[in-house]
């Protein structure tokens, strides 16, 4: 065990250096199955709203960028153990993420998170709600009284009311909208939930230098405007 921790950390620190001389790849990850915010396209690429802001943030911090896609599950540790670089995948900052990687600052605010079921009248409060598994949506789920039922895909939580698995979902309201507009039998119901902290990028806590470079460029775009504007693009949150 502590010859693979070993080799971790030798993997992140020579990560760190292959790119700190401007030349080599910086590789980006997202999960690619949350639409508008990542989602593979009928070509087989990364798309949706973090891959255009991603490539407009590499391209503002003058660095060569890659993409892949990883499952949400395992997504910060293969960050952690040196397989790719960056995060960006709709992921909100939170205190117990926030120990294990480091964040940018958010590229949007806190944005609500909303409730879809097969009808209005669905229990919420006592009923059996659906989550993807290590998000803020499950983690509010399983201290609100409701039974949690989690899932590895956003697909797989939709999939679960529609089967009668489960009574309702709870995600964010944009993954929602995209979800309704795909599937009319489902619906919004309840109340939205602000959870969160907002989305930001996630870097291991040894590259605070690469970090800076992304969280300047998240800057840059909120100045001059260009981050609303994709924001409302992708229709994926409020905006600043």
């Amino acid at each position: 065990m502590r010859t693979l921790i070993l080799s971790a950390a030798a993997a992140a620190i020579a990560a760190s250096a292959a790119y700190a001389d401007g030349h080599s790849v910086v590789r980006l990850t997202t999960e690619g199955a949350y639409p508008p915010w990542n989602f593979v396209n009928d070509n087989g690429e990364v798309d949706g709203f973090e891959r255009e802001l991603g490539d407009e943030l590499c391209l503002r911090a003058e660095l060569n960028c890659e993409w892949s896609v990883n499952e949400w599950d395992s997504i910060i540790p293969n960050l952690t153990s040196g397989n790719y670089d960056a995060i960006i995948a709709g992921m909100s900052i939170t205190d117990e993420r926030d120990e294990v990687i480091d964040f940018t600052q958010a590229y949007t605010p806190p944005d609500p998170s909303a409730y879809a079921a097969l009808s209005a009248d669905v229990d919420l409060a006592g009923g059996v709600i659906a989550a993807q598994a290590g998000t803020i949506q499950a983690g509010f789920v399983a201290e609100s009284g409701a039974t949690l039922v989690e899932f590895s895909s956003p697909d797989d939580t939709i999939a679960a009311i529609v089967n009668g698995e489960a009574d309702a979902v709870l995600a964010d309201a944009s993954f929602i909208g995209t979800a309704i507009e795909a599937n009319g039998d489902i619906m919004f119901v309840g109340d939205p939930v602000m959870l969160g902290g907002g989305v930001g990028m996630g870097f291991r806590e040894s590259d605070g230098e690469l970090r800076a470079k992304f969280d300047a460029a998240i800057q840059s775009m909120k100045d001059d405007g260009t981050l609303n504007a994709l924001i409302a693009k992708w229709e994926v949150s409020s905006q600043w």
